[in-house]
């Protein structure tokens, strides 16, 4: 069993890490919902040595951020904006996670409740 996350009713819904979303990505939205996808190549990640937990969906910008410190060094104050991209990036898929997170909650949640409706 996963890792138990969020707040004590994320935990009585049963979500934990890792969860693969259990409703259809598509329901209660008027437009199509684009599916996010990987930028950098699985490959690229390997010869740059990023690590496993960094590859992410901001990779691509880490990889250009890494290659602007080779490039540049000693001079890393050069890669400010490189380096503002990526964690921009990373900071956004976190806020895009938890909302993800919350909605997976929130249907649960209205689930429970039609189903305590029901009996």
């Amino acid at each position: 069993m996963g890792q138990i996350m969020g707040s004590l009713n994320a935990r009585d819904v049963g979500l934990v890490m890792d969860d693969k979303p259990t409703f259809d990505a598509q329901s209660g939205f008027t437009f199509q919902r684009k599916q996010r996808e990987m930028v950098a190549k699985e490959e690229d990640l390997v010869s740059a040595r990023i690590p496993p937990k960094f590859r992410d969906y901001c990779a691509h910008h880490l990889l250009e951020y890494q290659v602007c410190r080779y490039n540049k060094m000693p001079l890393l104050y050069k890669c400010a904006h490189e380096k503002h991209n990526y964690l921009n990036c990373e900071q956004q898929d976190y806020v895009l996670r938890m909302k993800e997170f919350e909605r997976e909650r929130r249907l649960r949640k209205r689930e429970q409740r039609l189903v305590g409706a029901a009996a």
